[in-house]
């Protein structure tokens, strides 16, 4: 298919364009490189714009047929959300927007949409399912659940197929050292720890070690991001079989404590490093899960690196590389 990536540049997206490329699709990369970077994206070609300009979004869209839109392109930091709300309502719902108006003058067939497990906001449940209500508590979750309900109602009003994919804590990197997290000032966990093994960070913090879980702090569902690639490329086939519109869960269903990441990162490299353990982070469920039932059916998805060591162990090994690169 002729694919239209956008944020292909970024973290996840690049992983998703590798795949791509790889299973043959033709593929534009639209990014503004705000966050992304040119070597990021190993297959088809890059065209540097933003999703604001919505005259560049009707060039774009004017000089090339695309079967498929794969929308990546957001601002994704919770607590930054928090302090610059209309920041989020402006990149990640506006720009949404832009860009359904053109899906839509195009009639662009499917469409595969970057969500998160921010959506659900603080369910009761620990083992979340795609239909549990959405009640977002930060803009960026908010920001996420506009863009999924504006895809929903032009599908119900179109010809639009979707697949929209709710992550959960997406970490790890190309086992092959090609691509990985260079994300600047991340805010992720296992990235956050890399970081101190490289010695980019003195140390990190715990946020909270009161919750009712096995040591005390929080429980998260990590998903690797290849995992997460190939949910996308199966995403995409599943459409063009004829499948018909769906919000998928991705993550394992099964969760890790703070704690415990922590100690795979120290002792898959060898080096200790300063944990600092201070109050709750405003927002924090205990524990989040994904229930993964549906992606498994659905797309007949199965992880192959389902595996915390793993994960880990890529990121480490990315790390070191991506510090290295950058002297």
């Amino acid at each position: 298919m002729k694919v239209l990536v956008t944020g292909g540049a970024g973290y996840i997206g690049s992983h998703v364009v590798r795949q791509l490329g790889e299973a043959g699709h033709d593929i534009i990369v639209f990014d503004n490189l705000s966050t992304g970077y040119r070597w990021a994206v190993t297959c088809g070609e890059l065209v540097v714009g933003d999703l604001a300009d919505e005259a560049a979004i009707a060039g774009l869209f004017s000089e090339h047929r695309f079967e498929a839109v794969l929308h990546f392109a957001a601002n994704i930091v919770v607590p930054e959300s928090v302090e610059n709300p209309l920041k989020y309502y402006s990149n990640n719902t506006r720009n949404t927007l832009n860009l359904l108006k053109a899906v839509e003058q195009h009639r662009v067939p499917y469409m595969v949409f970057s969500s998160t497990a921010a959506v659900y906001g603080m369910p009761e449940e620990t083992v979340l399912t795609e239909d549990l209500p959405l009640a977002p508590i930060n803009p960026y979750g908010a920001s996420k659940m506009m863009s999924e309900r504006m895809i929903m109602d032009l599908a119900a009003a179109s010809s639009l197929n979707y697949v929209i994919l709710r992550y959960f804590n997406v970490a790890g990197a190309n086992p092959d050292g090609l691509l990985g997290q260079a994300t600047p000032e991340a805010t992720h966990l296992i990235k956050v720890a890399c970081e101190c093994v490289t010695g980019k960070r003195d140390g990190m913090s715990v946020f909270g070690t009161d919750y009712d879980t096995r040591d005390g702090t929080c429980i998260r569902d990590y998903i690797h991001v290849e995992d997460l690639a190939k949910a996308h490329v199966m995403a995409l086939n599943y459409m063009a079989d004829g499948g018909r519109s769906r919000v998928l869960n991705c993550g394992y269903g099964r969760g890790f404590t703070v704690r415990e990441v922590i100690d795979v990162v120290k002792r898959k490299s060898g080096n200790d490093f300063p944990v600092q353990e201070t109050g709750r982070r405003a927002g924090d469920p205990a524990a989040l899960m994904a229930d993964n039932s549906r992606i498994k059916k659905v797309l007949g998805w199965q992880p192959d690196y389902d595996d915390l060591d793993t994960i880990v162990g890529t990121a480490l090994a990315w790390e070191k590389i991506w510090q290295e690169r950058q002297g």
